[in-house]
C-alpha cells in the first residue's frame, strides 16, 4: 500500500477508454433509492429491513437517519445488502440494452463519512464502494452518469425521505453545513477526474429540489458561486483548462493532495469559503485514496486518471432558476466553464393541470420551459425527474400518449432523466411499478426500445395551442 504514496513525476499518456461527456441529447434513468433510500419505493424490502411507514415520514422509522438511529450495530450489514442488490449488474444490462445513455445517480453527503457528526447525525457507512464498483459496471456499459447531491447536509427540505432524514428542521441553509456540501464537492470533483471507476461522469449536481420559496433559502445564491469555484479549483491543479482562469499558484508535485493542500494556503484567487473546503478535503481524499485503492490520488500524472482523456472541465448542474419563487438567485450567474440545468415536473402532485388526460396533453404539449429558462440564461435545460403517475385512474391508452407526449416536450431542451430505473414489484407495492418504471413501461410497452423514438410523433397535434399575431 505504501507504493501509492511514489511521487514520480510521470509523462501523461492517454488511454482508449470510455470517457465522460455530456450526451448530444439525454435519455436518462435516475438510480433511486440506491444510495439514497425512499422507503415508499420498496415498501416490503423496507419493512424486511426493519423499517416502517407512517403517514409524517419524521413519526417513524421511514428514513436512513431514523433507520441508522433506531439499528446502530446492524445498520451497516443490512444496508451493505440493500446496495449489493438494489443495482446490480443485470440492471445495467437491461439499461444498456433499453439505450439508456445516461444516469442521475443520488446520492447523501454522508457517502463521504467524514462528513458526518457522528454525535448527533446517524447514517449507514460503506456507500462509497458500491458507488465506485457501481460507475465502473456503468462505465463499462457506456453510460454517462450525474452525481446529484440529493441529500445534503442538514436536510435542504421538510419532511421527505429522499433527504434522508425527515425532519421539519431544515438547516442546509447555514454557513455549517454550505461547508459541508462545499467539501463533498471538492472531493466529488477530485475523485470524478482521478478514479478511473468515476470516468463516466460528467456532471456534479449541486443540491437536488431546494426549498421553492427563495425566502426560506438564504445565502443560497453564494452557495452556488462557491459550489462553481470550488469545482473549478480542483480542475486547475489538475491543469484542466478552465475559461477565463488559471491557477496563481506554481505547483511541483504530482501529489495531488499535497498540490490541494499548497493551493488551499496560498492562493488568491479564491475567497475562504472555497480555499477552506479544498483545505478540508485533503484528509478525506488521503484516506479515500487508500481505501478505494486510487494510486491517482498520489501521483495525478499516471495515465489511468480519467482527466487525461478529455481534459474538459466537468458540467456544474443546478436546479432551473424557475425551480423557486419569490426572487430566485439565478445559477447562471455563478457560471465558470459549462454548466447545465435541471427541472422536475410531476403531473401527479397537482398544481400543473385539471385532473384529466385532456388537459394533462394540452399542458405538457404546450409547455414552455425550456424557452422561459433559456431567456433568463439557463441552458441546457434537462428534465432531471418526471414520471407517467396521473391525478386520475390513467388507462394504457393513454400512457402511452403520456409517454409520448413527455418525451417530446423534454427533448426541445437537453433531454430527460426519468424517475425512476425500476421500483419494488411486490403485493405491498401492488401496481408502483407500472406508473414510475422505465423497466416496467419498457415491458408494457409505453416506452419505445429507442428512447429517441415515440410511437406517435404527431400526438401533440390536437393539442397545440396557436395565437395569432
Amino acid at each position: 500500500m505504501r507504493s501509492l504514496l511514489s511521487i514520480g513525476i510521470l509523462a501523461a499518456s492517454h488511454l482508449l477508454q470510455v470517457s465522460a461527456a455530456i450526451p448530444d441529447k439525454i435519455y436518462g434513468v435516475n438510480l433511486g433509492s440506491w444510495l439514497v433510500l425512499e422507503p415508499w419505493m420498496l415498501p416490503a424490502e423496507w419493512a424486511a429491513m426493519g423499517g416502517q411507514s407512517c403517514d409524517t415520514c419524521s413519526d417513524c422509522i421511514a428514513s436512513e437517519f431514523a433507520f441508522a438511529q433506531a439499528y446502530p450495530k446492524t445498520v451497516d450489514g443490512i444496508f451493505d445488502k440493500h446496495w449489493s442488490t438494489w443495482f446490480t449488474q443485470d440492471d445495467v444490462n437491461q439499461l444498456r440494452d433499453a439505450g439508456i445513455n445516461t444516469v442521475r445517480i443520488p446520492l447523501g453527503y454522508w457517502i463521504v463519512e467524514r462528513l458526518v457528526d457522528r454525535k448527533t447525525e446517524y447514517y449507514p457507512r460503506g456507500g462509497i464502494k458500491h458507488l465506485q464498483k457501481g460507475l465502473q459496471m456503468l462505465k463499462d456499459a457506456g453510460i454517462h452518469a450525474i452525481l446529484d447531491h440529493h441529500a445534503p447536509p442538514g436536510v435542504q427540505t421538510p419532511e421527505q425521505s429522499f433527504t434522508g432524514h425527515c425532519t421539519t428542521d431544515v438547516e442546509f441553509y447555514t454557513e455549517y453545513n454550505y461547508h459541508r456540501a462545499l467539501v463533498w464537492t471538492a472531493t466529488m470533483t477530485a475523485l470524478s477526474h482521478l478514479d478511473p471507476s468515476f470516468g463516466s461522469v460528467f456532471a456534479i449536481e449541486a443540491a437536488n429540489e431546494p426549498i421553492m420559496d427563495a425566502n426560506q433559502t438564504p445565502g443560497y445564491g453564494d452557495f452556488q458561486k462557491n459550489f462553481v469555484e470550488v469545482i473549478r479549483a480542483v480542475e486547475l491543479i489538475l491543469g484542466i483548462p478552465v475559461p477565463g482562469r488559471s491557477l496563481d499558484v506554481q505547483l511541483n508535485t504530482a501529489n495531488f493532495t499535497s498540490a490541494l493542500s499548497a493551493t488551499a494556503s496560498t492562493t488568491k484567487l479564491f475567497n475562504k469559503e472555497v480555499t477552506s473546503a479544498l483545505a478540508d478535503a485533503v484528509p478525506i481524499l488521503v484516506e479515500l485514496g487508500f481505501e478505494l485503492s486510487i494510486p491517482t490520488i498520489f501521483n495525478f500524472n499516471m495515465a489511468a486518471a480519467p482527466f487525461h482523456n478529455t481534459r474538459e472541465p466537468l458540467v456544474a448542474n443546478f436546479m432551473d432558476i424557475n425551480w423557486q419563487f419569490n426572487n430566485p438567485s439565478n445559477p447562471a450567474d455563478a457560471q465558470i466553464g459549462p454548466q447545465g440545468y435541471d427541472n422536475h415536473l410531476y403531473y401527479s402532485f397537482g398544481g400543473v393541470a385539471d385532473a384529466n388526460p385532456d388537459a394533462y396533453l394540452t399542458s405538457i404539449c404546450n409547455l414552455q420551459r425550456v424557452e422561459n429558462d433559456a431567456a433568463l440564461g439557463d441552458s441546457p435545460l434537462w428534465f432531471g425527474e418526471w414520471g407517467l403517475p396521473t391525478q386520475f385512474a390513467a388507462t394504457d391508452d393513454f400512457l402511452f400518449k403520456w409517454a409520448d407526449a413527455q418525451k417530446l416536450a423534454y427533448s426541445k431542451g437537453k433531454g430527460w432523466i426519468f424517475w425512476n430505473f425500476k421500483v419494488e414489484i411486490s403485493d405491498q407495492a401492488g401496481d408502483l411499478a407500472r406508473q414510475w418504471s422505465y423497466l416496467e413501461g419498457l415491458k408494457r410497452g409505453f416506452f419505445t426500445k429507442d428512447p429517441s423514438q415515440v410511437h406517435d410523433p404527431n400526438v401533440c397535434a390536437p393539442y397545440i395551442i396557436t395565437t395569432s399575431a
